[in-house]
């Protein structure tokens, strides 16, 4: 049951130290991890020093942190972080917020970032639709652009007589596109 701290800055020029200095005058830190120079824009796992001492926690053990944006600036980042090291047993504390989840407030500040994640995520979403129905509208096309002609393929396919898994690996094309592309020119056919 170890208290370990962690560290991060944003860029080179800035220095943990005082992060550092900070959690050691509250907490009798035994073991340090830390990110220099990585963004908190940077998910919390893909950082190498976090991502060593995730391998590193054991259950009982304490992270404690300077302030929560040290784990991520991303809210739903934050709260997977959370939500994972908590699944190990591990107790996180934040100074600046006062935020432990070993306690009811932590716990409920805990639900209340789901609730604020859930919320950023409706938000997103959201955006996203918006998005896509003002791209419709403006008459740009959406998706990939396609690589072959749905006619190409259902006439290859018809001429040769081959299967849907033959036609596929001819045109380097997923087993689904054929169906698809076939699909479409039986429909052209049938159309009046």
């Amino acid at each position: 049951m170890a208290t370990i701290g962690y560290v991060r800055v944003s860029t080179n020029e800035q220095s943990v130290e005082a992060q550092k200095h900070s959690l050691a005058a509250t907490y009798n830190v035994e073991r340090w991890f830390e990110d220099a120079g990585v963004s908190g824009a940077v998910k919390a796992l893909e950082r190498p020093g976090f991502a060593a001492l995730v391998a590193f926690l054991r259950q009982g053990d304490t992270l404690v942190v300077s302030a929560v944006d040290r784990l991520g600036r991303d809210t739903l980042d934050v709260l997977g972080t959370v939500e994972a090291l908590q699944s190990k047993g591990v107790s996180i504390i934040s100074k600046r917020e006062g935020f432990d989840l070993s306690t009811p407030m932590g716990k409920a500040m805990l639900t209340m970032l789901a609730a604020v994640a859930e919320l950023e995520r409706s938000n997103i979403k959201a955006r996203q639709m918006a998005g896509i129905e003002k791209a419709k509208a403006e008459g740009k096309a959406m998706g990939r652009v396609k690589t072959i002609q749905d006619a190409d393929v259902a006439g290859w396919r018809m001429a040769n007589s081959a299967s849907i898994a033959a036609t596929a690996e001819h045109f380097g094309i997923s087993t689904a596109s054929v169906k698809r592309a076939c699909s479409l020119k039986q429909a052209t056919l049938v159309a009046p």
